[in-house]
């Protein structure tokens, strides 16, 4: 399976913030959609950075409130780990795995923003994957 087919089916929406707008912004945005990272994006279609929930309360803790009024710029992840919409599934849960991170922006050839994968839809289309395998599996053994 690959990245284009999990967009197909979950949908292409990605949720993004200004690199000005304030850490108190994206974290009211990452709660209303009840997601775990916003994309970091000036207009441009281009991803900037990342900033994810743990970046927002790493922030807290050592800023304590006033962190909140601090811009996205100063704690987004500006080298982010992005892949195409024809990447394997197991590609993009390798990268994953490996940079310790939960969410990675889909871009197209021209590095525009097209989506964006997290660890759960990862994780939900596996399982999928493997349920319908399983269930191919009883139903040649009931045949045969």
């Amino acid at each position: 399976m690959n990245v284009v087919t999990i967009l197909k089916q979950k949908g292409d929406q990605v949720t993004t913030v200004t690199s000005s707008s304030s850490l108190l912004d994206a974290a009211r945005k990452l709660a209303t959609k009840r997601i775990g990272a916003v994309v970091v994006s000036d207009g441009d279609g281009r991803v900037h950075g990342i900033l994810s929930e743990r970046d927002i309360v790493r922030a807290i803790a050592q800023g304590g409130h006033d962190a909140l009024s601090a811009p996205v710029s100063d704690l987004m992840t500006r080298d982010v780990t992005t892949c195409s919409p024809t990447a394997s599934l197991d590609e993009v849960m390798h990268k994953m795995t490996n940079g310790r991170f939960r969410h990675v922006p889909v871009v197209d050839g021209d590095g525009r923003l097209t989506g964006i994968i997290s660890i759960g839809d990862a994780v939900k289309h596996q399982i999928g994957e493997i349920t319908m395998e399983a269930e191919a599996m009883r139903e040649y053994i009931a045949r045969h």
